[in-house]
């Protein structure tokens, strides 16, 4: 007689999961609480969660299982915190899903003051939260263009072709944040009016109006029209040691107001407003009226560049004596003077704004 036998045949695992679409319906369906994002790891797809049934149900699925302490909603909501923040410069956060917790980096250039209002923000999150630092400042892979920077344009003198250098003064917008570039005017004489960024020789645009003492106010300036698309107006004046200053809005001059220039060729970041509604007359025998004299030196090829203090846009550089003698970042030389354009009058008259 023979005996009969039993066998238990075991449960066939689930074959693994390989679609990522599947695998985010699974997270779905335990929900934001339970479940913690889907990744890759060593191959494999992993679906973070944050209980034991739930990663038997991930199990069950053929994903991978991982669990871990934060959920989907929690971290989401300390990267919503932050998105509160948006808007402070070289900062980015986002949700690592993998590390199960949110990554925010803070590159340079980021105040004290913004740090703390980051730190503030996410407090109550613990280590939910890493905050790390990074060297150097996010940018657009476009080519930057700030005031201060040099810039050059062909013209013809005599038969021959000449290159002229001058310097970017305010990044401005329009209404409709259309940007373009305020500079001097004297520097489209000769039909000089293609500009191009002088370091790299990038294309900038055309100047698109320009006055050099003859509109009626007797005026220094241009507007130069961004047109290449591969080019990033910042609203920013960039100083000659790489650092930067965020210019917010513009206004009339002052006397002994404390200010700044920087130029192509030289800054002078110590100086003062001498007076601000000033006729000056050049040695070529144009004469300029509402101009701005500040004690700040300035040399040839700095012209159109920015006169500002603090965030303020106050002047674009039109000229000065001794240009053909060295400047440095405090010009010690008791009678140098320099004459500005107002810029308040220029935005008013085209329509601009700086940003």
């Amino acid at each position: 007689m023979l005996a009969l036998t039993t066998t238990t045949t075991a449960q066939a695992a689930p074959p693994p999961l390989t679609d990522p679409a599947k695998a985010s319906a699974v997270a779905r369906q335990l929900g934001d609480n339970r479940a913690a994002g889907v990744y890759y790891r060593n191959g494999r797809l992993v679906v973070a969660v944050t209980d034991q049934a739930a990663a038997e149900a991930v199990r069950s699925a053929g994903a991978v299982a991982e669990v871990v302490p934060y959920s989907t909603a929690f971290l989401d909501s300390a990267k919503a915190k932050l998105d509160q923040l948006a808007g402070i410069p070289n900062t980015a956060w986002s949700v690592d899903r993998s590390g199960n917790r949110v990554e925010v980096e803070i590159y340079g250039g980021v105040s004290a003051a913004n740090r703390s209002r980051i730190e503030g923000a996410v407090a109550g999150y613990g280590d939910a939260v890493g905050i790390t630092e990074h060297s150097g400042k996010i940018e657009s892979t476009a080519y930057a263009m700030r005031g201060g920077v040099g810039i050059t344009a062909l013209y013809t003198d005599s038969g021959s072709t000449w290159i002229r250098t001058c310097t970017a003064g305010f990044n401005v917008q329009d209404d409709t944040g259309k940007k373009f570039m305020l500079t001097a005017g004297h520097c489209m004489d000769d039909g000089a009016v293609t500009w191009r960024r002088r370091y790299g020789d990038v294309p900038l645009g055309p100047a698109i109006d320009w006055y050099n003492g003859n509109n009626t106010d007797r005026s220094d300036y241009g507007v130069v029209e961004y047109t290449n698309p591969d080019v990033t107006p910042y609203g920013t004046v960039l100083y000659w040691d790489g650092s930067e200053q965020q210019i917010t809005t513009s206004a009339s001059a002052f006397e002994d107001e404390q200010v700044k220039r920087v130029g192509t060729f030289s800054q002078d970041l110590v100086g003062k407003v001498l007076a601000t509604d000033v006729t000056v007359t050049y040695s070529s025998g144009i004469t300029l009226n509402h101009m701005i004299e500040a004690s700040n030196c300035t040399v040839h090829g700095d012209s159109g560049g920015p006169l500002f203090s603090a965030g303020t846009a106050l002047g674009i550089t039109s000229g000065g004596n001794y240009a053909d003698q060295d400047c440095g970042d405090s010009d010690a030389q008791s009678d140098r003077v320099s004459y500005y354009e107002p810029v308040y009058k220029v935005l008013s008259w085209e329509g601009l704004k700086v940003y």
